[in-house]
Order: structure tokens, then sequence, then C-alpha cells
């Protein structure tokens, strides 16, 4: 089962998705990971490792400051 942080940051990072118009693909891009991962880590079908926590952890920070 998922950790709650992770389902969280998960939440988060679909939320600024979603608010900002960005396809699940442009998220891969940014991100640097395949669109797959997206999707499972959308439906919590696999979790965040630690380097993707960290990248979406300093793309929602980035996103705060504006």
């Amino acid at each position: 089962m998922l950790e709650e942080k992770n389902i969280d940051l998960i939440s988060e990072l679909d939320n600024y998705r979603l608010k900002n118009k960005i396809s699940q693909q442009k998220l891969a891009e940014i991100l640097g990971v395949s669109v797959v991962t997206i999707n499972h880590w959308l439906t919590r079908k696999a979790k965040v490792n630690k380097i993707n926590e960290y990248q979406i952890k300093e793309l929602l920070k980035e996103h705060k400051k504006c």
C-alpha cells in the first residue's frame, strides 16, 4: 500500500497539473520520466522513488514562488 505522504504528494502534483493545464506527457517530460510512470503515480499503481519525490517537491516549490 502506498504511504499517505506519497499519496498527498501525488494529489498535489495532479492538482498542479490540472490547474496549469499540463498533459501527463508534458509533465513526464518536465520530470524526466515516462508517461506510463506518471499514469501509474496518478492511478496509485506505483509509488514515487526518492529521486522523483525530490524533483516533484522542487517543481511544486517553484510553482508556489510564482
